[in-house]
């Protein structure tokens, strides 16, 4: 759950982030090849349906912007980063590493990416107005849109593992910290660290 909900979060606003603050504005509609009509109508939260040829651009605009690929790319990356997580989080054992790895495999077949897009469209329905989506959809079309688009998810990935080595730095620091400061800890732990694990019933 954790992780669909992070990646739902950074889906709906990285495409739009930088396009947000600099679209320019436009009052004509961008034609894209995507900006047919859509396979279902979203609902916004009040079950009020929105407008169909709004829905049709939020549609186009996500297809722009490459948001299911990047979905795609996100949720591979953190499931890649997760995985370890999760292993050392259950007991060990022969059975943990056919486990983790059914866990991944059904939730894999779970996950529907066009499920999250027509999440997207009634929250962008809700925070942009169709002369905004006009605005993205023109911004996005242009060189520095596009190479905002071939960029984000090179861009996300960085951030990503820069942020996961930041974690892991404060992390053995913040750790060096508390045992310097309580002796009576660090002694515990290597105690513990040289007691065997429990046999596996």
């Amino acid at each position: 759950m954790k992780l669909f909900l992070a990646v739902a979060a950074f889906s709906l606003i990285g495409p739009v982030g930088v396009g947000a603050q600099s679209a320019p504005a436009s009052g004509t509609r961008t034609q894209s090849p995507s900006s047919k009509q859509p396979a279902a109508s979203a609902a916004t939260s009040g079950d009020q349906k929105i407008d169909p040829a709004k829905e049709a651009d939020i549609r186009s605009l996500l297809d722009l912007v490459g948001t299911r690929d990047l979905v795609v790319q996100s949720m591979d990356a953190m499931s890649k980063s997760i995985k370890p997580l999760l292993t050392n989080s259950l007991p060990p054992g022969d059975y943990r590493e056919k486990l983790v790895n059914l866990f991944f495999e059904k939730f894999t077949t779970k996950t529907n990416v066009q499920h999250l897009l027509d999440m997207a469209v009634p929250i962008y329905d809700k925070n942009f107005s169709r002369e905004e989506i006009h605005s993205l959809m023109a911004f996005y079309q242009t060189p520095l849109g596009k190479k905002t688009v071939s960029t984000l998810p090179r861009l996300s990935l960085e951030l990503q593992e820069e942020g996961r080595k930041w974690g892991e730095s404060l992390g053995r620091e913040s750790m060096q910290e508390v045992l310097a400061e309580h002796p009576d800890l660090e002694q515990a732990l290597i105690a513990a660290q040289k007691t065997p694990p429990p046999a596996d019933k």
